[in-house]
């Protein structure tokens, strides 16, 4: 297998609301909230209206990328045997994403994020992991991932505890680790820990500029390629309207964003992204046609609704 996926599988509920909505909550536009209370989370949902319920999870998003461009591929997410874990597996299925985890009864249901999407295509998310957030070392094949040449980790995957050990355990079994560090607010959450993820246990790292600037506490973007070059791994970082860019050792690469694109909704661009970089790098591409498949990839799925194309 080329690609193994590890994250949270979490179903993706999109809904279209107005910035009032978002003010209301107190709710910060653009990024992720996590919910520990079921209930807060259910309230947030009683008066929206749903356009697409997806099986998604930033990682597995990026896997059925890959799918889709004809590579061969897995996911590992923890799901209950409820209605959202029979739709999150069908999804997978569907998209021909080898699916490594055997659903039973958890004590808590499937992992939901709500996407809410305000009229300049901007995405703000609520997630209540259930149990995706429970995923531990024994849902995790070792067998899975020492067939696959690359594993890819998602940041929102890591917590202390249960899920830490999973992550170990997938990182201390792979042939080669690429993860992306997913959000400012897993960034500052776990800083120390990205750190060290970044300079030692990674060959691979997607963050975009806002994540790893604030990873390295960098004053500007030079401090940035200065930080990635002294790593001599691949740190591929996306800049927004300045487009993308990887360094590797000495070596910079970089390319620029598609023009009079018509953005819709930009949920699922940074996975997208990594999935059409990831799919150049195992297929042996030039380092900047990774960067130009991951810009068409992620500029195809800004121009609809939802992370899945």
């Amino acid at each position: 297998m080329k690609i193994l996926g590890i994250g949270n599988a979490i179903v993706d509920v999109i809904c279209k609301v107005n910035d009032s909505f978002i003010e209301q909550n107190n709710l910060t536009k653009s990024t992720m909230k996590l919910f520990f209370e079921e209930n807060e989370f259910k309230n947030l949902l009683t008066n929206l209206k749903i356009e697409k319920t997806v099986s998604g999870g930033s990682v597995a998003n990026s896997i059925v990328g890959l799918s889709q461009l004809g590579d061969k591929v897995g996911f590992i997410g923890k799901v209950s045997d409820d209605d959202f874990g029979d739709k999150y597996e069908e999804g997978l299925k569907k998209e021909k994403v080898e699916y490594f985890y055997t659903k039973k009864k958890e004590e808590l249901p499937t992992g939901t994020c709500l996407i809410l999407v305000t009229p300049d295509s901007e995405r703000t998310m609520c997630t209540f992991l259930g149990t995706a957030g429970k995923i531990n070392e024994n849902d995790v094949s070792s067998n899975a991932i020492k067939k696959s040449e690359i594993i890819f980790l998602e940041g929102y995957l890591w917590d202390e505890g249960e899920p830490k050990k999973a992550f170990d355990k997938a990182i201390n079994n792979a042939n080669k680790v690429a993860m992306s560090l997913s959000d400012l607010f897993c960034v500052d959450r776990h800083k120390p820990h990205f750190l060290n993820l970044v300079k030692n246990k990674l060959d691979i790292t997607f963050a975009n500029e806002q994540e790893i600037t604030s990873l390295i506490e960098a004053k500007n973007f030079n401090e940035v390629i200065d930080f990635s070059k002294r790593l001599n791994k691949l740190i591929v970082v996306t800049r927004g309207e300045k487009g993308a860019i990887v360094v590797k050792g000495e070596d910079i690469f970089e390319s620029d964003i598609q023009q009079n694109l018509k953005i819709i909704d930009l949920t699922g661009a940074g996975d997208l992204f990594a999935a059409g970089f990831l799919h150049g790098y195992i297929n042996k591409f030039p380092m900047k046609e990774c960067l130009e498949k991951g810009t068409e990839m992620s500029s195809r799925v800004i121009q609809q609704i939802g992370a899945r194309l």
